[in-house]
This record gives C-alpha cells, sequence and structure tokens, in this order.
C-alpha cells in the first residue's frame, strides 16, 4: 500500500507538503500546478487516505445467555466473536453484560446495544428507558422500537421440505429444540417447527408421530430425540428428517449410526448452521449455511445508521442462507 512518503517520492515535493496538500489543509498556500502534480503521482500510486473511525463509547453488547447455552450451541459463540470484531472495525468500545448480571445492570448514560438472547417484556421496558439504538440478533422481540437481523428460518425450513419432496420423499420428520419464553419462564415451539408443520399440513403430509422435541440445540439432545424416534418408530422411521441445528443434526447421526441405520440410504439428515464440524462427522452432513459474519455486520452498521444518521423508522433484516449437499441426503 503506497504511504505519503511513496507520494512524496514521486511527486518531487517534501513529505510535509504532500500530506498537506492530501489532508486539504485550508491554511497551506501552494500552486494549483503543484496540487494537480501530487494528485496525479497520489492516483498513479493507488494511494488512499486512512481514514479514522471515531471511537464510539458506552454501547453496551447484551450476551443474554448463560456459559453451557454457548457451549452447546457453537452458533452462539461464533456470533459473539463476530461482533466484537466488526465493533472492533468500525472503533466501536463494546462493554459486555450477561444474563446473570440482570439488566438492571446496564448503565443509564448507555448511548446503543447490541443484544443475542431472549429478553422478558420488562427488560424491553428498562432498554427503551435508556435508550432506542439497539439491535437484536437472531430475534425480534421489539419490532416497534429496535432494529434486528436475524437468519431467515421460514424461508430455510419451506427450502429443507422442497428438498426433500424433489427426491422423493414423502415420510418427513422434524427433530428440534423449544423457545425458552422468559415472561412465562415456560417453553414453547420454535418457529421451525412452527413452520414445519403448517407446510406439511398445506401439502396434507404433516405426521405428528414424526416431530421429536425437547429444551436445547445440543449434540445430547439431539442423540436423545433420535434414539426415541428409533424406539418408537421403529420400521416406520420416515425416511428424512428436517433438523432445527446442527449440533442436534449431529447428535441424530449418532444414534442412526450406533443403530446401523443407514445414511442416506434409510434416512436422509439436514442441518442449519453449517458449523465447522458439519463436514467431518458420519456421513458429512447436509446443511444450510447461515452467513454469521454478515448477520454481525449487518447488526453493527444498523447500530451505526441510528447513531450517527439519527434513523428512527425501525429496520428488520432477514439473511437467507444456501445449502450445501453432502453426503448425508446425497
Amino acid at each position: 500500500m503506497a504511504t505519503i512518503k511513496d507520494v512524496a517520492k514521486k511527486s518531487g515535493f517534501s513529505i510535509a507538503t504532500v500530506s498537506r496538500v492530501l489532508n486539504n489543509d485550508a491554511n497551506l498556500s501552494v500552486t494549483e500546478e503543484t496540487r494537480e502534480k501530487i494528485y496525479e503521482a497520489a492516483d498513479a500510486l493507488n494511494y488512499r487516505k486512512k481514514v479514522v473511525q471515531p471511537l464510539i463509547k458506552n454501547i453496551a453488547f447484551l450476551y443474554w445467555l448463560t456459559d453451557k447455552e454457548e457451549l452447546e450451541d457453537v452458533y452462539f459463540k461464533t456470533m459473539r466473536e463476530e461482533v466484537e470484531k466488526w465493533a472492533e472495525k468500525y472503533n466501536i468500545e463494546l462493554t459486555t453484560y450477561k444474563i446473570s448480571g440482570g439488566i438492571k445492570q446496564i448503565p443509564n448514560d448507555t448511548e446503543g446495544f447490541i443484544a443475542i438472547g431472549g429478553f422478558s417484556d420488562e427488560e424491553l421496558k428498562y432498554l427503551r428507558s435508556i435508550t432506542l439504538s439497539g439491535v437484536f440478533i437472531d430475534s425480534t422481540p421489539d419490532p416497534d422500537h429496535y432494529d434486528s437481523v436475524r437468519p431467515d428460518l421460514i424461508h430455510i425450513t419451506v427450502k429443507a421440505i422442497d428438498y426433500f419432496l424433489s427426491k422423493g420423499h414423502t415420510e418427513i420428520g422434524f427433530i428440534g429444540g423449544t423457545y425458552h419464553d422468559p415472561n412465562t419462564d415456560t417453553e414453547k415451539m420454535d418457529i421451525r417447527e412452527r413452520k414445519f408443520r403448517r407446510y406439511m399440513e398445506e401439502k396434507g403430509m404433516l405426521n405428528e408421530n414424526y416431530i421429536f422435541r425437547n429444551r436445547g440445540f445440543s449434540v445430547e439432545n439431539g442423540y436423545n430425540l433420535m434414539k426415541k424416534a428409533i424406539l418408537k418408530l421403529e420400521d416406520q422411521l420416515p425416511t428424512a428428517f428436517f433438523i432445527a441445528s446442527d449440533p442436534i443434526a449431529v447428535g441424530c447421526l449418532q444414534a442412526l449410526n450406533e443403530q446401523q441405520i443407514a445414511i442416506p440410504n434409510r434416512v436422509s439428515i439436514i442441518g442449519i448452521n453449517n458449523i465447522s464440524v458439519a463436514k467431518y462427522v458420519s456421513p458429512p452432513l447436509t446443511t444450510f449455511h447461515i452467513d454469521i459474519h454478515e448477520i454481525s455486520k449487518n447488526a453493527v452498521e444498523l447500530l451505526l445508521e441510528r447513531i450517527h444518521d439519527k434513523r428512527r423508522i425501525v429496520k428488520t433484516i432477514h439473511v437467507g442462507a444456501s445449502l450445501i449437499e453432502r453426503k448425508s441426503t446425497i
């Protein structure tokens, strides 16, 4: 990358003069010919002035997950790391707050926030009393006041079912986790299961016996749920399963392999996330790739729009996903 020193050498002027010209110093008195020569030299060397991002302080990162939840699902750990990277790139000073400390730990001088996890109505009310500059990742708990960025899980579910149908499957099951409602402290049906039920019903193919779920998106949960399906259904096991996340899918593969149920000849599997281990399990997992890098980038940029541009119209961004075909379906 060219430097001011390089431009000075090529143009024949001093480093000080070149620096003041390129930085548009209004107090500098030089001829237009001099300016032109310096600009020509800069263009010839493809010189680009370094833009220093102003430091943005008092930004909260609400990481509303327990250590166990992060450990069980690498999706959230990767998302946290990506948010931290993008914040550093945009010179945002993040202060991380965890669910264990409670919502009242967020200081009143917080200018904005990025949030991951589940929030109760009371917690959202408290956040609104502090700032309206906030972005939620992977959920949309308050679309009237805050921005959000999330994978388009509804469309992913439709694409998974359509894929199975295109391969001739008519018996399709679902294995997944539940959504924890912080308002009632109860487990509720996840958005993927809701869409799976609705879409399969539209097709006239919904079979309640093919749906298995339990709290958590861990490998252990997937293993236990698939074992339950095998014991319950025996020879009536469906020929395909749409799995709510890759960690659950990895556990499902383990259970099927233990019972020597051929994958994909007897049962085909599709997961979601494309975590790093997906390509190394046996057989390698067909899954939807969710671009966490892009999701995190969008979240940080939305927050900057709120703070810098004073945007007040709320935005909700749904990010698509691409299917990565591997041997669990091929």
